[in-house]
């Protein structure tokens, strides 16, 4: 077996002097740094220290973070997770790897913002700005419609071309904003509260298209929520694509899934409306059709009714009871006269009899009572009769179609005396004789209006 002569000067170092050593130099070396990857291999045992491995593309680093220092996380991560730690280079000793004691984390990228999305989600929520009794109503015909978005972007396109297709008569007014970045939020909330202060529109949409979480992060402002709650002009929002939800979404009186849903949501479509019309014209023709069918046929009832209620059919029953009245009256006339000439034989009988002056001429005075109450008796039913005559034949008057010519009304019949009641039974060239009070007219029909 050989032995390497090494020389005076040179030193053996053990493995555990070694890794100590230069722990001590990498930890002198390298202050307090940050440094940005993706945790992978996460494990976190029984005594609390979290270790992992931070990485990007082309390289890792094994981490260890103490249980000292996650007190104010407020998080615990986990693989996958983009991260920023603040830490010390060191060294492993037991396994000779250099590390980094991370002291301090916070998320990056989307994760950080969609915690920071919840957080103001429920804020907002516990506050009331979802609540569904502060959504104004859409209006259903808008007469001007306000956009705020891009004036460059492809919502924007959209949008109007959504808007010409279903509803080209309604009138737009673009408020153009920055969409994205740190001044987008300030700048959709000035359009918002420009568009309330002018008044000019009944409906406001709030629109983007598609993007990450980060590029739709102005939706998610605390002050954007707040604008949109505040405006007095009801507002769509249509942020991305289906699947994104901002908090604009959530304040909004309407979410749309897309700018051009949002469009379609704020506008009727034309081709609608005008089959709904057609079909209430229809509906309404229908029913016309059955009002005068109705009508007719009431008409038609009327004039059977009319000719069985005629005048003349009437007086002629009054005329045969005041016939039958008046043979009656003459009946009981004659009865009673002949009554009375039967008690006057029977008394005349009895004067001759006795031949008493004083009865005889208390008779008499009998007789001419019941003579002039007989004669009273008729005259009142005379009068009554002659009464009842005259009313009924003054109804018939008033009844009477010669009343009617009378106030200035004319009758018009064909040659063959059939009146005419409807303008269609007659056509241009036909000749009519009109009725008037005093004489007739012989005219020609130049012109039908039914």
């Amino acid at each position: 077996m050989q032995i390497t002569d090494l020389g005076p000067s040179q030193e053996i170092y053990t493995v555990s002097r070694l890794n100590n050593e230069v722990r001590f130099l990498l930890e002198e070396s390298f202050p307090l740094l940050w440094v940005e990857g993706e945790i992978s291999n996460f494990a976190a045992p029984h005594s609390g220290h979290w270790y992992f491995s931070l990485k990007d593309a082309s390289a890792q680093v094994r981490c260890a973070m103490f249980r000292g220092n996650q007190r104010n996380l407020g998080f615990v991560p986990k693989d996958g997770m983009h991260v920023l730690i603040k830490a010390r280079v060191s060294l492993y000793p037991n396994r000779g790897e250099y590390q980094l004691l991370a002291e301090f984390m916070e998320e990056r990228g989307e994760g950080k913002l969609r915690r920071a999305y919840e957080a103001l989600k429920k804020k907002l929520e516990a506050a009331g700005l979802f609540d569904a009794a502060h959504k104004k109503p859409l209006p259903a015909f808008p007469k001007q419609i306000g956009v705020i978005t891009s004036a460059t972007g492809a919502a924007i396109r959209d949008i109007l071309t959504v808007l010409k297709r279903r509803f080209p008569c309604v009138s737009v007014v673009i408020y153009p904003s920055l969409v994205q970045g740190e001044m987008a939020a300030p700048a959709i909330v000035k359009a918002i509260q420009i568009a309330n202060q002018r008044r000019e529109c009944d409906v406001l949409i709030v629109a983007r298209g598609g993007g990450s979480l980060e590029d739709l992060w102005p939706f998610n402002e605390e002050i954007v929520a707040h604008a949109i709650y505040a405006s007095q002009i009801p507002i769509i929002s249509g942020v991305g694509h289906e699947v994104d939800f901002t908090i604009a979404d959530f304040v909004a009186d309407k979410r749309a899934p897309t700018p051009s849903a949002a469009a379609e949501i704020a506008t009727p479509d034309s081709a609608e409306l005008l089959q709904m019309l057609a079909r209430y014209l229809q509906h309404i023709l229908r029913q016309i059709q059955t009002k005068l069918r109705t009508l007719s046929q009431h008409i038609s009832w009327t004039q059977k009714h009319l000719l069985q209620q005629h005048p003349k059919r009437r007086l002629r029953e009054k005329m045969q009871r005041l016939d039958f009245c008046e043979l009656t009256l003459v009946q009981l006339q004659h009865r009673f006269l002949n009554k009375l000439q039967h008690r006057l034989k029977t008394l005349d009988q009895k004067f001759h009899l006795q031949a008493p002056s004083k009865h005889i001429h208390y008779l008499q005075t009998q007789v001419n009572v019941c003579q002039q109450k007989l004669i009273d008796l008729m005259t009142a039913k005379l009068n009554h009769n002659k009464t009842t005559f005259t009313h009924v034949a003054a109804k018939l008057d008033a009844l009477s179609p010669l009343a009617t010519l009378q106030r200035g009304y004319a009758i018009a019949t064909t040659k063959d005396q059939h009146v005419l009641r409807s303008a269609n039974e007659v056509k241009p060239g036909d000749e009519i004789q009109v009725r008037l009070m005093q004489g007739s007219i012989l005219c020609r029909v130049e012109e039908s209006n039914a």
